[in-house]
């Protein structure tokens, strides 16, 4: 089909269903939702105002903090106000256009959340293993690299989705069974095949995590292994050592969803609370 045809039939707008099957709640629902959008909205400028004003905080790990904190901004302001608009005003209606901008910053601001975990995963490893070298490696140039490898990954990967979505025929079906526009909510109302959609959906993103999650997890190794070696070795019995060693690599794992996952979790709840109903 030539690109004009598929042009002629792009919906003008979408509306947003908000939370299928729970329209009734949707007011008391959206009190939870505003008071956690409105405490992310405090507790991350006080921290960007903190680190901006305090010069002693022009350090690495609060830089990339500062990062997470603008990723975790980006994330739910994208989603939360026309969610809130949707529960309060039952205002659905969103232009094709803005639905594929909305669906743009949400995926690309959680993809540079995750880059931004494995930098302060690799700012550790670096200040622990490497104590020595590290003013010299992280130095703020190297910091603000680092940021612009996170937006310029997570762009590259987040991007393709556009194109994909835009050159897809759609007949008519403009309802979305979601509170914001997503990859594959608004791919599913496509006439066409969109195995390609899915795929690139699938595989890409989770690639990326993986990936992160993998590096992460060798960088907690490592520090581990060099905090045994340096502290350890010639002082507690072997025994004593394997213990704590197994119970160090068990720790980080059950932690980390509590230390780093609870702001995440609020904001996959902010962003995606269809999801987590539906999966019920």
């Amino acid at each position: 089909t030539p690109p004009s045809n598929l042009t002629s039939s792009i919906p003008a707008t979408f509306v947003l269903a908000g939370i299928p099957g729970m329209e009734k709640l949707h007011v008391w629902l959206s009190i939870p939702f505003c008071s956690m959008y409105l405490a992310a909205l405090l507790g991350n400028s006080i921290l960007l105002l903190v680190v901006r004003a305090e010069q002693s905080l022009h350090q690495p790990m609060y830089l990339l903090l500062c990062m997470l904190a603008a990723a975790d901004l980006m994330l739910s302001t994208t989603a939360v106000p026309k969610m809130l608009a949707l529960f309060w005003l039952h205002t659905g209606e969103i232009s094709f256009g803005a639905c594929l901008t909305q669906m743009f910053f949400l995926h690309f601001s959680f993809s540079v959340g995750s880059v931004t975990l494995l930098a302060m995963a690799l700012d550790r490893f670096v200040a622990i293993c490497h104590l020595l070298r590290y003013a010299a490696v992280l130095t703020p140039t190297a910091i603000v690299k680092v940021g612009l490898l996170a937006l310029l990954c997570s762009f590259c990967i987040i991007f393709p989705c556009i194109f994909l979505l835009r050159w897809l025929p759609f007949c008519g079906h403009s309802i979305i069974p979601h509170t914001d526009c997503e990859h594959m909510g608004i791919g599913r109302l496509a006439c066409a095949d969109i195995s390609a959609n899915v795929l690139y959906g699938l595989a890409v993103p989770f690639a990326a995590i993986v990936l992160d999650v993998v590096l992460i997890a060798v960088s907690y190794v490592l520090i581990l292994l060099a905090v045994f070696r340096y502290r350890f070795s010639g002082e507690i019995p072997r025994h004593i050592q394997i213990l704590l060693a197994n119970l160090y690599v068990l720790l980080p794992p059950l932690l980390n969803p509590i230390v780093y996952g609870v702001r995440e979790k609020v904001g996959k709840m902010l962003l995606c609370p269809t999801t987590h109903v539906l999966q019920e």
